[in-house]
């Protein structure tokens, strides 16, 4: 992505699409390419696959079917943006739900649109994720609006759960600082927020319920077997 003096992107907007179903895939292509601006750079149908063409092709927009095989929705937006840091994610989906659009919007999504959005709207949303302005697009059923907003005070903020995760991998609050780039003091700030968010005691308790509720993941070997049972 190339940016002019002010900040704005310049250029045509680099298209990555991800659906299960090819016939999908296509008639994304056709309604998208229609438009002069955007370029669709290639294609995946699931997440293993999504995350490595990000990673090749780091476009500006991804367009994220949620119900693609393999991981969780929300482990592969964090793995896109892992690998290709700039790329807006933008989320279609045919379900209107209100927990995973609160997990989605903590993961970092630029937006999250149904799947019954008209071509207009969805060009529009492509364009307003790539300019990276600081709201979230949404286009989902007042219902889930009113829960989401409802519980905004109580939902992680990308740093507090980039935080979350590393102390997931073990690391220390000093360590934590020196990957982010934050002062110690600041990562001690935020970890004091997460427990209260998360009506935590302790910080193995905010990982144990930050995995559970699948905010963050554990490593493997950080994984622990459930004892067997002795044999009769």
């Amino acid at each position: 992505m190339t940016r002019s003096d002010d900040g704005s992107p310049t250029g045509a907007t680099t298209i990555l699409i991800v659906d299960d179903h090819a016939l999908v895939r296509e008639g994304l292509r056709w309604v998208l390419e229609v438009h002069a601006d955007l370029d669709v750079v290639d294609e995946a149908g699931d997440s293993a696959t999504a995350v490595a063409k990000a990673a090749s092709e780091r476009p500006d927009v991804v367009l994220l079917d949620v119900e693609i095989p393999g991981d969780d929705p929300v482990v592969t937006v964090r793995r896109i943006r892992e690998v290709s840091p700039d790329s807006a994610v933008v989320i279609l989906s045919m379900y209107d739900s209100p927990d995973l659009l609160r997990r989605l919007i903590a993961a970092g999504v630029r937006a999250y649109l149904l799947k019954s959005v008209g071509r207009e709207e969805l060009v529009a949303a492509i364009h307003k994720a790539r300019d990276r302005s600081g709201s979230v697009l949404l286009s989902v059923s007042g219902q889930s609006l009113v829960q989401v907003q409802s519980a905004e005070s109580a939902m992680l903020s990308a740093v507090e759960l980039e935080i979350l995760q590393l102390a997931a991998e073990a690391m220390t609050n000093a360590q934590i600082a020196r990957r982010l780039d934050l002062t110690e003091a600041t990562v001690k700030s935020h970890l004091r927020r997460i427990f209260a968010k998360l009506g935590a005691v302790s910080r193995i308790d905010a990982v144990n319920k930050a995995v559970a509720a699948s905010l963050v993941t554990l490593p493997h070997d950080r994984l622990v077997p459930r004892p067997r049972r002795p044999s009769r």
